[in-house]
């Protein structure tokens, strides 16, 4: 691959190319899953994968998803590792560390890096002819929603769908407040207009719930939709990744 270390792994029945771009901040350690495509197959979409705090690009969340994007829908999956995790983690911290350095580095600065990050890997899969560069789908939760954010707006209509879930403008955590860009994310909300799928937890402890409705009213999309589910931040059920699924597909 063009401008980036390659090394390929097979997890199940699907590909995983595990490659390292590189952006102004440094090394982007990312993870891409391709489907089966026939020669003179036209390159397939793909969609983003944002992991929330302490997790990182193979989350078995992704690699569940990935296998139906890829195997069952024909559509690749690419997700990296987010500021201070998985490979690009600082030895000996521990699974909180990570919200301290993003204070220290400057909350601003960390969203748009985010942001050039995405765009340096998907540089890297577009230059090698391995994705459709103009049908690009997002899905981020938690962590993986507020760094998604600046990265969809900057896709302007190259972005064909995206799910943001678990993450508001507000929050009674006093760390996720001080990381915080809200008017960057307000601002971005506001550029999104590809359809937007946002997921709330109804009792989040996390991010609370003015504060999520009020991200789902800063979005521009002209086709957006609210899904609501009973219970805690970390709650996931098998038919809320049905639905972020389906959101994906029928727009890709």
């Amino acid at each position: 691959m063009a401008g980036a270390d390659e090394q390929g792994e097979t997890h199940g029945l699907l590909p995983e190319l595990a490659f390292t771009a590189h952006s102004a901040g440094g090394p982007v350690p990312a993870l891409a899953w391709l489907p089966t495509c026939d020669d003179g197959d036209p390159p397939p979409p793909v969609v983003l994968l944002a992991h929330g705090g302490s997790g990182h690009k193979g989350i078995d969340r992704h690699r569940r998803l990935a296998t139906r994007l890829a195997g069952d829908h024909g559509i690749a999956a690419l997700a990296i590792d987010g500021p201070f995790h998985g490979a690009r983690a600082v030895p000996g911290d521990g699974g909180l560390a990570y919200q301290q350095r993003v204070i220290a580095q400057g909350p601003h600065s960390v969203h748009q890096s985010m942001a050039q990050d995405w765009h340096s890997a998907l540089s890297v899969l577009v230059d090698d002819r391995l994705i459709d560069s103009g049908r690009i789908g997002f899905l981020g939760l938690s962590m993986g929603a507020r760094y998604g954010l600046a990265a969809c707006a900057q896709l302007g209509t190259r972005l064909a769908a995206a799910v943001i879930g678990k993450f508001g403008l507000a929050s009674t955590d006093e760390a996720m407040t001080a990381m915080g860009a809200t008017d960057l994310n307000r601002s971005s909300a506001a550029a999104i207009v590809a359809p937007v799928l946002q997921h709330v937890q109804w009792d989040d402890e996390v991010f609370t719930r003015d504060g999520q409705l009020e991200l789902f009213e800063h979005f521009a999309s002209p086709e957006k939709v609210l899904r609501a589910r009973a219970g805690l931040h970390h709650q996931t059920r098998d038919d809320d990744e049905d639905a972020w699924v389906h959101h994906l597909v029928s727009h890709l």
